[in-house]
C-alpha cells in the first residue's frame, strides 16, 4: 500500500501548499512514484501550482519531475450504502485509484475544518502540520496562559488529530507520525522564537508530535508559484549560479525530507 502523507492545518497562510509541493516534487526526484490529491475544493492552491508547472514545462520544452495529480471522482448518491457519506466515498475511491501506481500519496487539506479534511487525517501515515512561528498560530494546537506560558490544554485541531488517531487504532492501523513544521521563521525576534520553541517542545511531549524546521520567510517561494517551480528545479530552467539565499533554501528542503524520515527515501537531489 502507498504511504499517505497529509498536509493539514486549519489556518491559512502557513505555507502548507508550498511545503506540500516541495515534498511531492522532492519525492519524485528521489525516484518515488507519487500521487497527489488537493482537498481544498475552493482555493485549489496545490492544484493550481501543479497546473502552472505543467504549463511552464510545455511552453519551454522542459521535462519537470511531477506527481500524478488526480481530482476527486463524482459519486452518484444512488450508489451509496445506507448512511454512507459521499465525501468519504469519493476520497476512498481516489486513494484506492492512486494506490495502484503510487509509492506515496500526498494530500493537501484546506485551511479550514471540513469533512474531507477530517477523513484525510484518519488516513495519514505521516501528518505534516506547517505552522507560522507565532503564538497566534500556536493557538491552533493548544491554549496557553499569557502570563506563565503554561499550556492549559489542547485546541480544536489537536483534538481532531486525536480523534483521527483513535479511528486508526480501532482499525488496527499503525499510529500517525505527526510532525509540526516551524515555517516562516524570521531572522529577528529571537526571544519570541525561543519561547515558541520551548512551548512546542513542551506540547510535543504531551500530545505526541515531532517538531521539525520548515521554511524561512523568503521572497523566492512567492516568485516560484506562477511558474509552478520549486527550489529543486532552478538548475533545470537554466539558473546555474544560485545565490546564497537560494542555496540555503534548497538545504531547508533537504532538511524537511530528512525530518519526515520516510521509508525507502534517500535524499540525493
Amino acid at each position: 500500500m502507498a504511504h499517505i502523507i497529509v498536509f493539514g492545518n486549519e489556518k491559512g497562510g502557513s505555507g502548507k501548499s508550498t511545503s506540500c509541493m516541495h515534498t511531492a516534487t522532492a519525492l519524485v526526484r528521489a525516484g518515488q512514484r507519487v500521487g497527489a490529491l488537493d482537498l481544498d475544493l475552493r482555493q485549489r492552491t496545490f492544484t493550481r501550482y501543479l497546473e502552472n508547472r505543467a504549463e511552464y514545462g510545455a511552453r519551454h520544452g522542459v521535462q519537470l519531475p511531477s506527481p500524478d495529480v488526480m481530482g476527486l471522482p463524482k459519486v452518484d448518491r444512488a450508489d451509496l450504502a445506507e448512511g454512507e457519506n459521499p465525501f468519504d466515498k469519493s476520497l476512498s475511491l481516489a486513494v484506492a485509484k492512486l494506490e495502484e501506481t503510487s509509492d506515496y500519496i500526498i494530500i493537501d487539506c484546506p485551511g479550514s475544518h471540513t469533512r474531507l479534511s477530517q477523513v484525510a487525517h484518519s488516513l495519514a501515515d505521516t501528518l505534516v502540520t506547517p505552522l507560522n512561528d507565532s503564538f497566534v498560530d500556536f493557538d491552533l494546537l493548544a491554549r496557553i496562559d499569557p502570563d506563565s506560558s503554561k499550556i492549559l490544554g489542547p485546541s480544536v485541531y489537536s483534538e481532531m488529530v486525536w480523534h483521527a488517531r483513535q479511528l486508526r487504532a480501532k482499525a488496527g492501523l499503525k499510529p500517525i507520525d505527526w510532525i509540526v513544521l516551524r515555517n516562516r521563521l524570521g531572522a529577528q525576534e529571537m526571544h519570541n522564537k525561543r519561547k515558541m520553541g520551548q512551548a512546542l517542545e513542551d506540547l510535543a511531549k504531551r500530545i505526541g508530535f515531532r517538531v521539525a524546521p520548515g521554511f524561512t520567510e523568503r521572497v523566492i517561494f512567492r516568485e516560484l508559484f506562477p511558474r509552478g517551480m520549486t527550489l529543486l528545479d532552478l538548475k533545470d530552467i537554466g539558473v546555474a549560479n544560485l545565490n546564497l539565499s537560494n542555496v540555503a533554501a534548497r538545504q531547508e528542503v533537504r532538511d524537511l525530507i530528512k525530518a519526515l524520515n520516510l521509508p525507502g527515501v534517500d535524499v540525493v537531489f
